[in-house]
């Protein structure tokens, strides 16, 4: 008897990272000391995000080649720009509000620069794939090599620092990026290592997203709730206008600037691994995440079909 757990879970949006991430957060919520319990290798799933994650960004950039860069600098930095324009301005603002910490009380409790920050820096690959094979164009579906890049906390964390916020040493912004820039020289020398690591990254998904969860208490995703879904179609609104005008300057449609309008699964790790390399944002991490997972869910819901509408709304130009 087969029982279809994969497929029902990819019928939610990011599930592979999302439903592991809530699996984590019932556990911890309903049996705190269930790390301290058993130790060993159970206690090392509830804990060690961090590892699994750096074993993540190797194997992801293993899958960046490349001699694709060059062709697809022109659109995929355009989006890749105005993806870090939006960030630095969001960390701008909303670092000269709130700082580093986040707002304790109220409806907007929960809110901090780094959730807002997260949110809109990662753009959620897999979607954005999907909806260029369906209304795109081969070098719309290939600028994705390039926004790569956003993948991982050294956006974040340079966004951050730009917007004036507390800096990080260079030896950790490196350290943010080196295992993604490691993966991607190793996949470059060897096609076949390309192809074994690329295939490990999808797998280590739901094991990050449930060490992220345990982290979590879901007392406070009630409290989160209406705000996350706000930050989600803030991301979708914002970015999405600055992407689909950077798109239709570099000749596109702008239906490859609406796709990558999203937040990425993986965007859910980056406040915990910030937060890691720098205390000052310590408070603000654990409501981060949980907005963050709530802004995957909306923007990968909004996405699409905000996509789709604009697709069919600029067909006729797409001919011509």
């Amino acid at each position: 008897m087969q029982v279809p757990i994969k497929r029902a879970v990819e019928r939610v949006p990011g599930g592979m990272m999302i439903v592991p991430l809530f699996l984590g957060a019932i556990t911890a919520t309903l049996a705190p000391n269930t790390a301290s319990f058993f130790g060993s290798f159970t206690g090392a799933l509830f804990t060690g995000a961090l590892p699994i994650l750096a074993v993540f960004y190797v194997c992801l950039g293993a899958t960046i080649p490349f001699e694709a860069l060059p062709r697809v600098a022109r659109r995929g930095g355009a989006l890749l720009g105005a993806k870090i324009a939006v960030g630095i301005l969001a960390g701008l603002v909303f670092g000269y509000l709130l700082g580093e910490r986040p707002i304790l009380h109220g409806w907007f409790a929960g809110l901090s620069t780094l959730a807002v920050v997260a949110a809109i820096n990662d753009t959620n690959g897999g979607l954005y794939m999907a909806l260029m094979n369906q209304c795109g164009r081969s070098e719309d579906a290939g600028a994705y090599t390039l926004m790569s890049l956003e993948s991982g906390p050294f956006l974040t964390m340079l966004t951050l620092g730009v917007a004036g916020l507390s800096a990080f040493p260079w030896q950790t912004l490196a350290g943010a990026i080196l295992p993604l820039v490691v993966g991607l020289i190793l996949g470059n020398l060897d096609h076949e290592l390309r192809a074994f690591l690329g295939r490990a990254a999808p797998t280590l998904i739901p094991f990050f997203g449930f060490a992220l969860g345990a982290t979590l208490d879901l007392h406070r995703v009630w409290q989160a709730g209406m705000l996350g879904v706000a930050l989600g179609l803030t991301v979708v609104v914002v970015s999405g206008a600055a992407l689909l005008a950077a798109d239709r300057i570099t000749g596109g449609s702008g239906t490859a600037g609406l796709a990558a309008a999203s937040t990425a699964g993986n965007a859910a790790a980056v406040p915990t691994i910030v937060a890691s390399a720098n205390p000052a944002y310590a408070d603000a991490a654990g409501p981060a995440t949980i907005l963050v997972a709530a802004s995957v869910i909306v923007t990968a819901l909004c996405v699409p079909l905000l996509t789709l509408w604009w697709a069919g709304r600029t067909a006729p130009s797409k001919r011509s």
